[in-house]
Order: C-alpha cells, then sequence, then structure tokens
C-alpha cells in the first residue's frame, strides 16, 4: 500500500523553497566555519585549480552516470517509483528558475559542507556514510534514497579525493539535483493535470 502525501502535509507555496533555502544556506556557514577552524583561511585552490576544464568535464560526466544509475534504479524498483512519487507530492510545483536556484544552492552548500569540511577532517568512507544516513526518511521507499546518496558519496567523494578540489563534486551535484527536481516537478505537474 502506497501513501500520498495529502494535501494538508504538503507545505504552502514557498514555505518548502524558503526552508530549503535556510537549511543550504546554515550548512554552507557551517562548512565554512569548519574548514576556517581547520586551515585558518579557506584556500581558492579548494573550489578550482588549473585544470578547471577537466574538473568541470569531470562533474557532468559523474552527474550524468549518476542520473542514468537513478533511472536504471527506478526503472527496475517499485520503491525508487513510489520515493519519486512521495518526493515530487511533498515538493509541489516549483518554478524553472526555483529548480535552477535549489539546484545550485544546495549542490553547492552540501559539497562544501560534506566534501570539503567533513571529508577532510573524518575521510572518504566515514563521510560518505554520514551523507547517505541524512538522505533518508520514513518507510522503506527511502531506503532507495540513502542508497543512492551513498553511490553519490563514493562517486563525489572520489572525485575530492582525485582531484583536489569541489569543481567536480559541485557540478555533478548540481547537474543530478537540477535534472532530478526539474523530473520530479515535470512529472507532478502531469500527473496533476490527468
Amino acid at each position: 500500500m502506497t501513501e500520498t502525501p495529502t494535501p494538508e502535509a504538503r507545505l504552502e507555496g514557498g514555505q518548502l523553497y524558503r526552508l530549503a533555502w535556510f537549511f543550504y544556506l546554515l550548512l554552507a556557514i557551517g562548512g565554512v566555519v569548519w574548514i576556517g577552524l581547520r586551515e585558518g583561511a579557506i584556500a581558492p585552490t579548494l573550489f578550482v585549480s588549473g585544470g578547471w576544464w577537466v574538473d568541470l568535464g569531470l562533474g557532468v560526466a559523474a552527474g550524468g552516470a549518476l542520473i542514468g544509475a537513478w533511472r536504471l534504479m527506478v526503472r527496475i524498483s517499485g520503491r525508487a517509483r513510489e520515493l519519486e512519487r512521495q518526493l515530487g507530492g511533498m515538493l509541489g510545483p516549483l518554478q524553472p528558475a526555483e529548480i535552477l536556484a535549489l539546484a545550485l544552492l544546495s549542490g553547492f552548500a552540501e559539497e562544501l559542507f560534506f566534501r570539503g569540511a567533513m571529508q577532510a577532517s573524518w575521510g572518504w568512507l566515514p563521510t560518505t556514510i554520514v551523507f547517505a544516513l541524512i538522505h533518508t526518511g520514513p518507510g522503506p521507499a527511502y531506503r532507495m534514497w540513502t542508497l543512492f546518496a551513498a553511490i553519490a558519496g563514493l562517486l563525489l567523494g572520489g572525485l575530492m579525493l582525485w582531484r583536489g578540489t569541489l569543481l567536480a563534486p559541485v557540478v555533478a551535484h548540481v547537474v543530478v539535483n537540477g535534472v532530478n527536481l526539474g523530473r520530479l516537478n515535470a512529472t507532478m505537474e502531469r500527473d496533476g493535470d490527468a
């Protein structure tokens, strides 16, 4: 049996969007403070290095690979399809500019905190585990989100280890969030019109 979010369970127009902005800004500030306490200052090379075009290409490729992995999960798993339905129901309608803004902010803030601050302090695998565990929710469908976040965390953390900058992980994360938010939004609009 699947649970459909009731209109009462959804946040009113704009509330989720504003809540997300607040959360991701706090996460980014937390990352900056953590890095600042550890390093004394944040070096520009944390974000970009001389091979920025390689990092940009790797980020786009990694984002595409993760989107492909998620689409495969949706194709073969009823739980993944249920998760999309639940997340889309909670998300509600978003404008294209809101989707882009959330993708940019969430991708940057999460990577700054998890790969820039936490991974440098705790290591790749512990950070991946924490990253996966915060991507969860009630019910078995959310286990798919946790699994996907673990896969994404391994890849994004690996990019950070390999390249030494946040550019590739941030780009990959923004691509994944932007495409998935856009697809969820389009699906909810289409299903709402039916």
